[in-house]
């Protein structure tokens, strides 16, 4: 299984490492970040656990998670198939972008790269995601990766006491491939 994949834009996805720790920890340092991970990541030692937890379960095939690196080496965000199901080859696609790559198609590109690379090299046959109706961009994002809406979840999601509906979207592995923009 490829553990780096690129990208026509010049975008690089590699597996997360422990010199990471610093652009893990400038990302989720961005307000709109904060809500994005169980635990907060405010210190090296929170940032060494997020990525030690995504490489472990990458090793116990259960979840991939890729940093997003542009053409200069630097870490602009994060693709990552979770919750895998094995028995119905299904996994749950999340991205995020730091604030300086966010509106460039950052996410797009590495989400639909991803989504590629769960099909062919990971085995799964379906992808899903879902966003806060609230979040037109990751809408977007997920339009643009092939995504296609297959509904509304009622206040499926809570942050700081107030419910959030989120719009379901799904990609299959036999779905038309979507074109580059």
């Amino acid at each position: 299984m490829r553990d780096h994949i690129e990208t026509s834009s010049g975008l690089l996805l590699r597996r997360w490492t422990g010199l990471d720790v610093r652009p893990v920890m400038s990302a989720f340092a961005d307000p709109l970040m904060r809500g994005q991970s169980e635990e907060a990541i405010d210190s090296e030692s929170a940032a060494e656990q997020w990525i030690s937890g995504w490489v472990e379960r990458w090793d116990r095939d259960s979840a991939f998670a890729f940093a997003v690196v542009d053409g200069d080496g630097v870490v602009v965000g994060n693709a990552a198939v979770g919750a895998v199901d094995r028995r119905h080859s299904i996994g749950w696609v999340s991205y995020w972008t730091v604030a300086a790559a966010r509106g460039r198609g950052v996410a797009s590109q590495a989400c639909r790269v991803l989504a590629r690379w769960a099909f062919d090299d990971a085995g799964l046959f379906r992808l899903e995601l879902g966003h806060r109706v609230n979040n037109p961009a990751s809408c977007r994002v997920a339009a643009a990766a092939g995504f296609a809406v297959e509904g509304l979840q009622r206040q499926k999601l809570e942050y700081d006491g107030v419910r959030y509906d989120v719009e379901l979207h799904a990609r299959l592995a036999g779905d038309v491939e979507p074109s580059l923009r």
